[in-house]
């Protein structure tokens, strides 16, 4: 099959900044290449028009329209003529986009089959977040979701949501995300010069993603004081971008992070900031126990990532959660806000090599069967190939 993928954001120097969706389309894409489709990314809002090839993904640089009050939909008719000509020469089958701000709204490709796929919308994250939601985002979302030719969500607790807040009653087909297994293997990192694994920090805690309150980043200050109170030599690795907070208007959510934090346990944090996304593997190997306490998600990619690096994880209890990681078998679940428990959850871990490795076969197995790209690659095929039939209408 031949699928294309229309984007605001892909993982590359020449398309600039990219997030979860960027990186979980690229995962994607290279299972697609595997599998023997050819994959064409249309990457909009970009600053110059222009056509390059990575690691075999043809990727498609694509400027919007500028014109005063019509921009929005000016752009989306450049996209849907684009579209049109790839489909009329044979170059794609079908075109998958992501539900966020619901680019597809108002494109209606003549022949070819739009395919949306849920990573978490503005409205669900809204939502999840308990803030309004601009009403243009709401309502091109949920106007793409309705003239969708199919529908694919990364979790059932996202499509399930997704129908609450659109009052819609749409069938999602369950697929998630998927990552790299070869790249984030727990033997696939860097020796020291004694040719020992430099990844042995006992009592290291580990949070990677963006500094942002959603993911619970004002909760983990608490969490920790109360884990350095019991373990005083533990310590806090931050590895992401510092971002603004949306609520309050501050700046940086790192400054406002070091203020919750106990003197003590302050002297135990450390923030690398954004590492490049080839180093995230050895930081994730450098930690004894790796820690999500997010509000908002759709499937998280990083939990997956420490997963498939046999880390034991303790993690949010909300919502999607259970669909990665099974309670007391794979990691722990804990509310962010019950800070004395989640605390507590991570000194057994610290404590417990035996309990570590046993969480970590388990969170390995789990991701080897579930969440491999070349699983997830090969359900997105048989989903494309029905849609492309008219099965799912």
């Amino acid at each position: 099959m031949k699928i294309a993928f229309l984007t605001p954001e892909y993982p590359h120097p020449k398309t600039g900044s990219s997030g979860g969706i960027g990186t979980s389309i690229k995962n994607l894409a290279m299972g697609l290449l595997a599998e023997g489709c050819s994959v064409r990314v249309l990457v909009y809002a970009q600053k110059e028009e222009g056509i390059f090839y990575d690691h075999g993904i043809c990727i498609q640089q694509i400027r919007n329209v500028k014109f005063k009050g019509l921009s929005w939909y000016l752009t989306r008719k450049k996209l849907e003529e684009i579209i049109n000509t790839l489909y009329d020469d044979k170059e794609i089958d079908l075109v998958e986009a992501p539900d966020w701000t619901g680019i597809t709204s108002f494109i209606s490709p003549k022949k070819c089959p739009v395919v949306i796929r849920l990573n978490g919308s503005d409205t669900y994250f809204c939502h999840l977040d308990q803030r309004p939601v601009k009403w243009v985002n709401r309502f091109h979302e949920k106007r793409a979701l309705k003239h969708a030719d199919g529908l694919l969500s990364v979790s059932q607790f996202t499509a399930d949501t997704t129908n609450e807040v659109f009052h819609l009653n749409k069938k999602f087909s369950i697929i998630p995300n998927g990552i790299d297994m070869e790249v984030f293997n727990k033997n696939n990192i860097k020796c020291n010069d004694n040719n020992t694994f430099s990844n042995i920090n006992k009592n290291t805690i580990l949070y990677f993603g963006s500094l942002i309150r959603k993911k619970g980043l004002l909760e983990l200050p608490f969490i920790f004081n109360a884990v350095v109170a019991k373990k005083p030599e533990a310590k806090l690795i931050l590895v992401g971008k510092d971002v603004p907070d949306i609520i309050s208007g501050h700046s940086s959510t790192w400054q406002m992070m070091q203020g919750l934090f106990s003197p003590a346990a302050l002297l135990n944090v450390t923030y690398l900031g954004a590492v490049p996304y080839d180093e995230i593997k050895n930081q994730i190997s450098s930690a004894t126990v790796c820690v999500f306490p997010t509000f908002a998600e759709a499937l998280p990619v990083s939990w997956i990532e420490a997963m498939a690096m046999q880390k034991p994880i303790v993690a949010s209890n909300i919502g999607w959660a259970p669909e990665v990681i099974d309670e007391g078998v794979s990691g722990f679940l804990v509310h962010p806000k019950n800070h004395l428990e989640y605390a507590t959850k991570i000194v057994q871990l610290l404590d417990d090599a035996v309990l570590q490795k046993e969480f970590g076969l388990a969170a390995g197995k789990k991701v080897n069967e579930k969440f491999s790209m070349e699983k997830v690659a090969q359900q997105s095929v048989v989903f494309y190939r029905n849609v492309c039939k008219g099965l799912l209408k």
